[in-house]
């Protein structure tokens, strides 16, 4: 889906409602080839930066796109170099918008480098099992330095 942090923040975005089908439908369960438990959700195709749209979905590792049912789509996480935060420990909505709004205001230097803007990633692993006590790590793609 499409959207971008000023909807998402003001409480009219469609994250929410993602997740609701993604949990509703169980569709994790029906992801072939998956790697591992962990739900991993992309951001990409971003317009320009932080304050312009962009795409995000809901998925998980898997070590083969064949096989995708009807209607699932999947997208390339970029590889490079990428800083990786975690958030602080509690209800997940409040902790990962907590921590989107730091780095959003983290220079270059804090993250360790400038934002590229192409893959960002999140993990949902088993410390994010209890939604109320949730701890997401959250990978930030940076622009790779020149030699």
């Amino acid at each position: 889906m499409r959207t971008n942090n000023a909807n998402e923040m003001s409480g009219h975005g469609e994250i929410g409602n993602l997740w609701q089908r993604f949990m509703e439908q169980n569709l994790g369960a029906q992801i072939p080839n998956r790697a591992d438990a962990a739900i991993i959700v992309v951001y990409s195709n971003y317009a320009s930066n932080e304050k312009g749209e962009y795409s995000y979905l809901v998925g998980a590792r898997v070590t083969s796109i064949e096989h995708l049912p009807t209607g699932m789509s999947y997208i390339k996480v970029v590889a490079g170099p990428y800083a990786v935060l975690t958030t602080e420990q509690g209800p997940v909505v409040e902790v990962l918008q907590a921590e989107w709004r730091k780095i959003w205001s983290m220079q270059p230097t804090d993250l360790g480098g400038r934002r590229a803007f192409l893959t960002d990633y999140e993990v949902y692993d088993q410390r994010t099992s209890n939604p109320q006590q949730a701890q997401v790590e959250i990978h930030i793609g940076l622009v790779p330095e020149s030699h």
